[in-house]
């Protein structure tokens, strides 16, 4: 079973997120239900490419939120990485 972490840059896009999308109070408490997952299976994500080569993204507890993270085989770590709005042009699952 992996350990999942998430990263300052992490909590600072969930914070920013929380802000500007008005979201409940309960949020990080729904992305903790829906990261559970990746303890039991650490590459249930879709490989990311480009300049996020290495990564895999999952969505959040809302359709439009992307979580990226990284897998750590060798310390069994999943670490959460940035949290995005999937409607924002620059997202990591983006071409560019």
């Amino acid at each position: 079973m992996a350990r999942v972490m998430l990263s300052p840059r992490a909590l600072d896009d969930l914070d920013r997120l929380i802000a500007t999308h008005g979201l409940p109070a309960r949020t990080r408490a729904r992305l903790g239900q829906s990261l559970q997952s990746l303890a039991a299976s650490p590459r249930l994500g879709a490989r990311l490419h480009g300049r996020w080569e290495g990564y895999r993204f999952v969505l959040g507890p809302w359709r439009w939120m992307i979580v990226v993270y990284h897998v750590d085989d060798e310390d069994e770590v999943v670490a959460v990485v940035t949290i995005q709005d999937a409607r924002m042009a620059r997202v990591a699952t983006s071409a560019r």
